[in-house]
């Protein structure tokens, strides 16, 4: 650390002293008015207009023009206002002697106001969590990997702030958006039925947040190190020689601190994304927060639901139940009651991946076909000596699993490129609909409902709007499995950046 930097943290901050004295109410409503005009371009101030100004906001009544005066010149002594002699309005010379003055705020009085401006509208963490920022990075990394750090002059310096900019957006607001939802606030709520409401929209949208993670986020992992030592000095270099060249008349520039600046920054983001020989990244506890924090959501709704469950009575239902089953004929009957009515008993969970004949939900568990688990005894008596077994080879499996899945993605790709190229889509318009392509939609449509803005954003960068009917009009989706009666929404596509449709059919060929 410099020793400039040294010096500078061990001193006062007398700036800041009329947000804590004795007559704090008269000081923030004299400096409020300073940075209203300040934002007017009004930056030099006579008493008189200032006194006006604290007078039409109505808080202090009893204020004078002689306080008000006072006032100033202790903020002069503060250092948060600049006087100024102001001689052209003088028609003698004693008026001129009385040395009337204007007043303009200082920079640290500026930010300070500004800090305290902001502190006012906070009522949370905030934060979001968007993974079409991951992408941003990604795309100013390949075109740094791309132009190998030489750039014209002006270049350089735009990228940078794009890059680190967007880098720096990432981690503020998702750090304050995990937060948010570890808070006592957020803590009370998860403990009330009014959160089953905001659960699947919550976790709709951590789990979005994690996939665009992880789509992008290890392809970050592994552009960086891809990168050249001398590419990223030249980069730095040339994002330093465009900072140069911009005009500063308050201070003059220094290229080493600059410099030393950019190495630190940049080391930041290769230690978020690619972590140290000894740590591991951070983009990795952040996954694992996001995946701990769905869990909890999923675990309080349980907790819930359970707890309702529990103080129901259920005894006039059994009753009837019970006298239900008297009257059945043959056990077949009652079995079938029993399925209906209780479901599957209390069962021992086996770890593997079952295999099922078909994905339909509405097929009943007595039509699939059985799931053969072999259990060994947990008997100390060994029955007999086992022989070395066998290594089993999942590679065919886990292609099949993964041409699915990318076939999946495909045809979801295929899907988005499709309404985007119509721009919007009407479900009275639609004609019979594949059961995926129904699925589909009211997936987004529920996302868009529990949205305030009524829109959300995909991880390939459309944001899909909802339109609902002002006339309450309703339409009939027809698929192959049966027609679903609704609203006639309409959902509008658009692409956030020009080329974005073309990288989203550069993925689907």
């Amino acid at each position: 650390m410099a020793v400039e930097q040294v010096s500078t943290l061990l001193k006062a901050i007398p700036e800041t002293s009329y947000l804590t004295a004795q007559n704090v109410g008269r000081y923030r409503c004299i400096m409020r008015f300073f940075y209203l005009q300040h934002q007017r371009l009004r930056y030099w101030l006579r008493p008189e207009d200032v006194y006006q100004g604290v007078r039409a906001m109505g808080l202090l009544p009893d204020y004078t023009l002689e306080l008000c005066q006072q006032d100033l010149n202790q903020l002069v002594e503060w250092a948060d206002l600049v006087p100024r002699h102001d001689g052209g309005r003088a028609c003698t010379v004693e008026e001129y002697l009385r040395k009337r003055f204007r007043y303009q705020m200082t920079p640290y009085a500026v930010e300070i106001e500004r800090l305290v401006l902001g502190l006012e509208k906070v009522r949370g963490y905030g934060g979001s969590l968007e993974p079409s920022l991951f992408e941003t990075i990604e795309a100013a990394l390949r075109e740094l990997e791309e132009r190998q750090g030489l750039f014209p002059a002006g270049e350089a310096g735009s990228l940078w702030e794009e890059l680190y900019g967007t880098f720096v957006r990432l981690t503020e607001n998702a750090s304050d958006y995990i937060a948010s939802l570890q808070s006592a606030k957020a803590e009370e709520l998860m403990a009330t039925e009014a959160f089953l409401a905001y659960k699947d929209a919550v976790t709709g949208y951590l789990q979005s947040f994690v996939q665009g993670l992880q789509r992008h986020a290890f392809k970050i992992e592994g552009l960086i190190p891809a990168l050249a030592p001398q590419v990223v000095a030249a980069f730095l270099d040339a994002v330093t020689a465009d900072i140069g060249r911009r005009p500063q008349l308050d201070e003059p520039f220094d290229a080493v601190a600059v410099r030393e600046r950019l190495e630190a920054e940049w080391q930041s983001l290769v230690r978020w994304f690619v972590g140290t020989p000894t740590e591991t990244s951070d983009v990795l506890f952040l996954e694992q927060a996001t995946k701990d924090t769905i869990a909890r959501l999923v675990r309080n709704a349980l907790q819930i639901q359970e707890k309702r469950r529990s103080g129901v009575s259920r005894r006039r239902e059994l009753d009837y139940l019970g006298h239900w089953f008297f009257s059945l004929d043959t056990i077949e009957e009652a079995h079938c009651l029993a399925a209906y009515a209780f479901g599957l008993y209390r069962t021992r969970h086996f770890q593997g991946s079952d295999v099922s004949d078909t994905d339909n939900p509405d097929v009943s568990m007595w039509e699939v076909g059985p799931n053969p688990q072999h259990l060994r005894s947990r008997s100390r008596r060994r029955l007999h000596e086992g022989g070395p077994e066998p290594i089993i080879s999942h590679r065919a499996k886990q292609a099949a699993l993964r041409a699915g899945y990318l076939e999946e993605q495909r045809r979801e790709q295929e899907m988005l490129l499709a309404f985007l190229r119509q721009g919007a889509v009407t479900i009275s318009r639609l004609g019979e609909v594949t059961p995926a392509l129904r699925q589909q939609l009211l997936y987004w449509i529920s996302r868009c409902q529990a949205s305030r803005s009524r829109s959300i954003l995909t991880p390939e960068g459309i944001r899909i709007a909802l339109h609902v009917p002002r006339q309450g009009q309703r339409a009939l989706l027809r698929a192959e499995d049966g027609t679903l009666d609704m609203p006639d929404y309409t959902l509008l596509f658009t692409a956030i950046r020009g080329e974005e449709e073309t990288r989203l059919r550069r993925g689907v060929l």
